[in-house]
């Protein structure tokens, strides 16, 4: 039987809930930031905790025993993926359960190291990204020259979203500049020979942009009965999705009005 644990009912929903931002914030779905929460509180022998998550904020209410009451509500903006993060309290609640953690000080303190987590090094982000397009290019039929050019995009692609579209563009205009650059290189590098199926190419160049964390999030939750949170999830990604294809679109469409049509 889980071992119960007497704490201030207070610090250990803030700590709970802090869990519950962490996760969200960063890529987690719905049913795994209620199921961490709850964990949580039930180690340390809070039964009145009550949690609400949508794909954008979390309610968390519940009794003290002093007799008082809990509320709070944090507004969680959709955000990137960081599973390095999501690994990390996911850990965290485990050996919460296995009673590593007696003290919800030490609990909050770990909290605040997971969240500080740094970044991955950049040069480690560029080159995943070229990985990543050129397997993409080889699976959606690419040959080697393909998806070497595809990794040399989604190198350059990468770096332009780093220092250019992060920094000065909001998601959706940033995505349409994203698809511009992509479908520019890949272009440029189909002309001097450096691959020979554009649509591979182009395929496995975009993949970086892709929010597949949250496509497939949005999924679960609805398959879940999230209703809200999983369409709010897919309506972020759709939204990504258009923008790449616009940008993707009128680069093609100035290619073709350049060269009267002839695109192959």
């Amino acid at each position: 039987m889980e071992k119960q644990v007497c704490c201030d009912e207070a610090l250990v929903l803030d700590a709970a809930m802090e869990a519950g931002h962490i996760l969200l914030q960063n890529g987690a779905e719905i049913s795994r930031v209620e199921e961490t929460m709850s964990r949580i509180c039930k180690h340390y022998g809070v039964e009145s905790g009550d949690f609400f998550v949508m794909g954008n904020g979390i309610m968390t209410t519940g009794g003290t025993n002093v007799g008082g009451s809990y509320a709070r509500v944090r507004y969680i903006p959709v955000m990137g993926s960081r599973l390095d993060r999501v690994i990390a309290v996911n850990q965290l609640s485990r050996e919460i359960s296995e009673g590593k953690y007696e003290d919800i000080a030490k609990v909050k303190q770990k909290l605040e190291e997971i969240k500080n987590l740094p970044e991955k090094k950049i040069w480690k982000q560029i080159v995943a990204s070229g990985m990543g397009s050129g397997f993409f290019c080889v699976l959606s039929g690419g040959g080697l020259w393909d998806s070497t050019a595809a990794f040399f995009v989604g190198v350059l692609l990468y770096v332009f979203v780093l220092f250019v579209t992060k920094p000065h563009f909001n998601k959706i205009v940033g995505n349409i500049f994203g698809g511009i650059v992509a479908a520019l290189l890949c272009i440029v590098f189909y002309l001097i020979g450096f691959g020979h199926n554009l649509s591979c190419m182009m395929s496995g160049a975009v993949m970086p942009l892709v929010p597949g964390v949250a496509f497939t999030n949005g999924i679960r939750d609805i398959a879940g009965g999230d209703y809200i949170s999983g369409s709010v999830r897919l309506l972020d990604a759709a939204l990504v999705f258009i923008s790449i294809a616009i940008g993707v679109g009128v680069m093609l469409s100035v290619y073709r009005g350049i060269t009267g049509g002839i695109l192959l």
